[in-house]
């Protein structure tokens, strides 16, 4: 099989190629070096390329299925978001701040070499993975492959162009509000979060999960199985429809003042729903009852940045808002934040029973991907101020600590993905992922 075509495969593909000798993992990180260097020069995804260390683990990869050895997606390529530790690369955060090498590989790297995948390179994110788009002093704006002149979203913005892009099949992803399930839906791409604890991570006071972006959830559920622990496999998930649920849809905003609904994103959502509808399932309109958790939730958020701002090698190289932002969070009690904590975890053991759902159906923002440059030139607050509108549907459930996915369900009228996101109680990402395929097979099988 040639590999240049491979290289726009489904993960799970490649690993099947691999697997019968069709490709080696050499030439499949070879091509798939190529593809990135193109697809870069379009959109700028990647923070930097490692083609030395790709063909390495590629090597490996190949010595270890030669020996015997296998694996779900041993020898397949994957791009890292560069906010993970590995050895003697800087680990960036999106900011001219930090210039120290990384002394090891931190857990989710670690986890990827054992699993023999084949890292070919890191991916760009905004100013300390804060924003819901990718622009930052040191890489520039990131685009959507889609449309260039719209955003990739943020802040895994930068795997979110390399996996649409056609650069690579999977990257990893991290979401403390929503920087997972944004940049998929903004690029057409499945984004799950786990729920919190799960995966390694756990910044931003408990409210960041690590992940990944694919075009498929079974490629995502593989991959979390690798570098999570779940009580059961999500791969098998996957396979598997969900039995009968009761499945709420709430389409109204949480943020005051709200933007309006975009119609073609509210008509994608309401699509979703009639095809779980037509397969048996027990579909309502709600209404989430947030309460006070944007406070909650923000005081946590911020507290987090402001602890990442203080770890950078140089302070005074940090972006005017992100500065701006860190200095409101320095001013955040810890006491308020552990206050915080304790009131999104029991948000996230009440709010869909309280609805008496299974699952919750929402947008996952306003509209879809806007503009690149939208928030240019706005301070600090006011830039998250704006997010918080555009993007008000994430972020609660990372307060919450549930799990919670976006799966792309159509196109706009100008061809913009427009995306649902399914939300599930405390330890349920199996039925997450089970009900997110579900979604998937079914808009496949009504195209």
């Amino acid at each position: 099989m040639d590999a240049a075509a491979l290289v726009t495969e489904a993960p799970l593909a490649q690993a099947a190629a691999l697997r019968a000798g069709e490709v080696s993992a050499v030439d499949l990180a070879e091509a798939t070096l190529r593809a990135a260097r193109a697809v870069d020069a379009r959109v700028n995804a990647f923070a930097e390329l490692d083609p030395d260390g790709a063909h390495a683990a590629a090597q490996e990869a190949d010595r270890r299925r030669a020996a015997g050895e296998d694996g779900p997606l041993l020898g397949v390529p994957i791009a890292l978001k560069d906010d993970l530790d590995a050895a003697g690369h800087v680990t960036s955060w999106g900011t001219r701040a930090r210039t120290t090498p990384a002394r090891a590989d931190g857990p989710v790297v670690a986890a990827v070499r054992t699993a023999g995948m084949v890292p070919i390179g890191r991916t760009t994110l905004p100013e300390l993975a804060v924003y819901g788009f990718t622009e930052s002093e040191r890489f520039g704006a990131t685009r959507n492959p889609i449309d260039t002149s719209r955003t990739s979203g943020g802040s895994s913005g930068g795997s979110a162009a390399a996996v649409a892009g056609g650069a690579v099949g999977i990257a990893t992803a991290s979401d403390g509000g929503g920087s997972i399930r944004i940049p998929a839906s903004c690029c057409g791409l499945v984004g799950i979060k786990p729920g919190a604890g799960r995966t390694p991570g756990g910044g931003w006071n408990g409210l960041s999960v690590q992940g990944c972006v694919t075009r498929r959830v079974a490629d995502s559920a593989t991959y979390l199985d690798l570098i999570g622990d779940f009580p059961s496999s999500l791969a098998a998930a996957a396979a598997q429809d969900p039995p009968r649920l009761r499945i709420g849809v709430d389409l109204a905003s949480p943020a005051t003042p709200a933007l309006p609904l975009d119609p073609e994103l509210e008509a994608a959502v309401r699509r979703a729903a009639d095809l779980l509808a037509g397969l048996g399932h027990d579909v309502r309109d709600v209404r989430v009852r947030h309460g006070a958790m944007a406070a909650g939730f923000v005081a946590r958020m911020l507290h987090g940045v402001a602890g990442a701002a203080a770890e950078v090698d140089d302070p005074a190289l940090l972006e005017p808002r992100t500065a701006e932002v860190a200095w409101i969070g320095r001013r955040i009690p810890d006491a308020a934040v552990r206050r915080a904590r304790r009131q999104g975890e029991a948000f996230g053991r009440r709010a869909l029973a309280d609805l008496g759902v299974d699952v919750l159906l929402t947008p996952p923002a306003r509209g879809p991907a806007v503009p690149v440059g939208h928030w240019a030139g706005r301070r600090g607050l006011t830039t998250m101020l704006g997010l918080a509108q555009q993007y008000a549907h994430t972020p609660p459930w990372n307060h919450a600590g549930v799990p919670a996915a976006v799966v792309p369900v159509d196109r706009s009228d100008v061809g913009l993905p427009l995306a649902v996101q399914c939300v599930v109680g405390p330890d349920q990402d199996a039925r997450l992922v089970s009900v997110a395929a579900q979604i998937e097979r079914a808009v496949g099988g009504a195209s």
